[in-house]
């Protein structure tokens, strides 16, 4: 979760792709470069340890567009891919 924040932040689309899972990555993603990446709280996760192959994040992450602040809130799933932990998609809430 905090490594594709980061990749939000600092606009590395290449990677959010290749975090993303198989069957739910979009074919293109374009970031906005207006958008300026301020803080992240992670809320809660449930399981995504060591020997789980799922788990949850809950976080909000901030935001500055035009010069106001904003939030995006979200509670989402990730699974493990070959191996490695993906973004598979948003719980409703």
């Amino acid at each position: 979760m905090r490594s594709r924040y980061s990749a939000f932040a600092v606009g590395d689309a290449d990677y959010l792709l290749r975090s993303w899972h198989s069957t739910t990555r979009p074919r293109r993603l374009e970031l906005d470069p207006g958008t300026r990446w301020t803080r992240l709280e992670v809320l809660d996760t449930d399981r995504g340890g060591l020997f789980d192959s799922a788990g949850t994040v809950r976080f909000r992450a901030h935001h500055r567009e035009a010069g106001r602040p904003g939030t995006v809130a979200e509670h989402s799933r990730f699974v493990r891919e070959d191996g490695r932990w993906v973004y598979l998609d948003a719980l409703p809430d």
